[in-house]
């Protein structure tokens, strides 16, 4: 994701200011100047008028060019020259521009169907390796609750906004993966994971009821897309802490698997992540008699798939194929270090959501 998870739909396409030539009337041509395609004036021919005296006095004619057209003659040269060299050097360096080196990847020349999210697989690599939601503000963004205390156990409701970098509610979100806001919660242990989807007032303020079941420090995560004045979208993750008081014994995180069950759903995964790297993860879900079960669209996809970091609660983004393939749903996973991650994955099988866990160890 960012959608950890799935690919959504940004619904606002990207929006930037047109160069010239994009959309905005070209500059009209000099009436001076040649057509384009007729030939341009042609320069004084060996033989031809090279200058003239004064009025009156005959022209001269030398069969020598003279200095000025040498010169110039030697400047188109040198240019023409270098471009042949720079366009050679251009392809023994790999045939395309240069861009900032990276994390190595599996998705080379691979990208999601057309019309399938915000975030396709040809995104830096370098940015996709980076964890998200490890502070409050981030991209010129800042998440800021304005409700946030709860009693372990009881409901509650959790407010806040995101602003912009003049302190200003941000109102304006691209749809991505059917909402335009995304809050994760989970305990710092990694147990009692949440994906809510809360609503905006007209002010900018998001709320959702929310419940906090057991005592301790949470941490909670909006994942948006913003859209700024200028139609630019950006991808954020912000987290923040909520406490809810008491008594705190936080449980160990379980051993590596590779497989989960949940609600009688037997749902395993094939691939091995790899630090810096981006590889595919497969899911597969088994139903309670053994059976593949036909796995729905859950907020615009066939799964979600969010991955934190144990230790700093860093938000991996995980991007995934947009159909699956054999009852199977791939996921496409950049781990920035070596470690173990919390994997939690959304699937709707007829109309129930369900969320299998599983524990990743990144050698």
């Amino acid at each position: 994701m960012s959608w950890a998870a799935a690919s959504g739909t940004a619904a606002v396409a990207d929006q930037v200011p047109a160069a010239p030539g994009h959309g905005s009337p070209a500059p009209r041509p000099d009436p001076s100047a040649p057509e384009h395609g007729s030939p341009a004036p042609s320069a004084p021919e060996y033989g031809s008028v090279a200058s003239e005296r004064g009025a009156g006095a005959p022209e001269q004619v030398s069969a020598v060019p003279d200095r000025s057209t040498v010169r110039l003659a030697l400047v188109v040269g040198g240019l023409v020259l270098a471009v042949l060299l720079g366009f050679g050097l251009g392809r023994l360096d790999g045939g395309g521009p240069s861009v900032a080196a990276g994390p190595d990847s599996a998705l080379t020349g691979h990208s999601h169907a057309p019309g399938t999210g915000a975030h396709e697989h040809g995104v830096d690599q370098a940015a996709a390796a980076q964890a998200g939601g490890l502070s409050v503000s981030a991209a010129g963004y800042t998440l800021a609750p304005v409700a946030a205390a709860f009693t372990a156990g009881r409901p509650g409701e959790l407010r806040f906004q995101v602003r912009d970098a003049r302190r200003r509610p941000v109102t304006r979100f691209a749809v991505v993966h059917d909402k335009p806001m995304h809050l994760i919660v989970v305990r710092r242990d990694l147990t009692g994971y949440q994906h809510l989807h809360p609503t905006m007032a007209a002010d900018g303020t998001w709320s959702v009821p929310l419940t906090l079941p057991q005592p301790g420090v949470w941490r909670a995560y909006a994942d948006f897309t913003a859209l700024a004045d200028d139609g630019r979208q950006t991808a954020v993750t912000l987290g923040a802490d909520l406490t809810a008081p008491g008594g705190y014994q936080p449980r160990l995180l379980p051993a590596a698997a590779t497989s989960a069950t949940v609600d009688g759903f037997t749902v395993s995964y094939q691939g091995t992540p790899q630090a810096g790297v981006t590889v595919p993860l497969t899911f597969r879900v088994g139903d309670p008699a053994g059976g593949r079960p036909a796995l729905e669209r859950y907020l615009g996809a066939y799964g979600h798939l969010v991955a934190l970091r144990e230790g700093d609660l860093g938000y991996l983004h995980v991007h995934p194929e947009p159909q699956p393939v054999d009852g199977a749903v791939t996921f496409w996973v950049t781990a920035p270090d070596p470690g173990r991650y919390r994997l939690y994955l959304d699937f709707q099988v007829a109309g129930v959501v369900r969320t299998a866990e599983f524990t990743l160890t990144v050698p």
